[in-house]
């Protein structure tokens, strides 16, 4: 595999995916990283050219989910076609961390937000956007993939100091030592600020919803109009969808910056890690309860419902982290099922494919 030195390091890859190569990639194929996906077909970088990309025949006819689709950060092994104007992805490297939720809507299925996260930026404005109960689903999705959290407070100009103070104090009663930034788009001290949190060849992935300034964020961070952005309507205080796929930037001073699309579904399948160690308070409680199999609902003996009866929890953190066990089990064994069914329907067709090979 072909990986010219300090091209690829531009865009983070480092001794870790060295360590970890792609497991079936032909020996003339490259290293590049995937900057933007729209449907079927991608861009991905080397660290210096944009190219237009598309999957090997392999991966349509293997793939058994999304998860083993490339996504936004993933690394690749590529061969190179047309003067290295077209390439063809032959296969993903490991990820070291997978940002993902469930599909928008009915269907049971895994959506890939971004792959190889360092830091994810959770973004809430200080207006009628700010809701811990929201902050609490994406630190369980961040959570479960292994990836470090940081909130920052958008819209600071349109707040009071000592609203500032308590709605951060609220946040850290839930979560101690969670980072947290206040900020506004308007004020160009607080952009250096956070230029010098950004640090070189690390991967930051923005969350939040539509209308909280991520865009405006990354157009002052790299000191253009390159994206779009729209006004926000004034009865809710919600955006419309700006971003409308995932890109991957490099600012100036090398961080790398995935922008998402505002998500205002947060739906998760088989998440008990994240939720555990979101609501660890909650998770070590449980440990104390007088039945293993306890649900936190009726048990005497229950060492969670004691401290929601004390106070020692509140009843909307309860609720949500109820909530979202309930949600993550039921999609759990929702999306198990439909696998076997879909790998039930993989047989039948191998069969009946197989049966008219051997008529012929």
């Amino acid at each position: 595999m072909n990986t010219e030195p300090g091209k690829a390091e531009r865009l983070g890859f480092d001794e870790w995916f060295r360590n970890n190569q792609a497991s079936r990639e032909p020996s003339d194929t490259s290293v590049a990283r995937v900057i933007s996906v729209n449907k079927n077909n991608f861009v991905v970088s080397d660290g210096t050219n944009e190219i237009f990309a598309e999957l090997a025949g392999r991966f349509i006819y293997e793939a058994d989910s999304p998860l083993d689709l490339p996504a936004v950060g993933d690394w690749v092994s590529v061969r190179l076609f047309n003067d290295d104007t077209f390439a063809v992805i032959f296969d993903i490297f490991p990820r070291k961390s997978l940002l993902k939720r469930k599909t928008a809507g009915s269907k049971v299925e895994y959506q890939l937000i971004a792959a190889n996260i360092d830091v994810a930026i959770i973004i809430q404005a200080l207006d009628s956007n700010y809701n811990i109960r929201r902050l609490e689903r994406y630190l369980v999705m961040i959570n479960e993939g292994g990836i470090k959290p940081f909130v920052f407070l958008s819209k600071s100009d349109l707040a009071s100091p000592d609203e500032i103070e308590k709605k951060k104090s609220e946040i850290l009663r839930s979560f101690p030592g969670l980072d947290i930034l206040a900020f506004s788009n308007q004020h160009a001290p607080d952009m250096d600020s956070i230029r010098e949190i950004l640090a070189p060849r690390k991967t930051y992935c923005l969350l939040g919803s539509s209308g909280v300034g991520k865009t405006t964020l990354i157009n002052n961070l790299i000191s253009e109009d390159l994206f779009k952005t729209q006004p926000i309507r004034e009865k809710d205080g919600r955006g419309k969808h700006t971003t409308t796929r995932r890109e991957l930037i490099v600012l100036n001073n090398g961080a790398i910056i995935i922008d998402n699309p505002g998500m205002r579904e947060l739906g998760v399948i088989s998440a008990e890690n994240g939720i555990d160690e979101t609501f660890g308070e909650i998770a070590e409680l449980s440990k104390q309860c007088r039945f293993s199999d306890c649900t936190h609902t009726v048990e005497k003996g229950c060492a969670v419902l004691n401290a929601l009866e004390e106070g020692i929890i509140s009843k909307e953190r309860y609720s949500n982290y109820m909530k979202m066990q309930k949600e993550s089990l039921y999609h759990e064994m929702s999306y198990v099922e439909k696998r076997q069914k879909d790998k039930k329907f993989g047989k039948y067709v191998r069969s009946i494919l197989k049966y008219k090979n051997d008529k012929k």
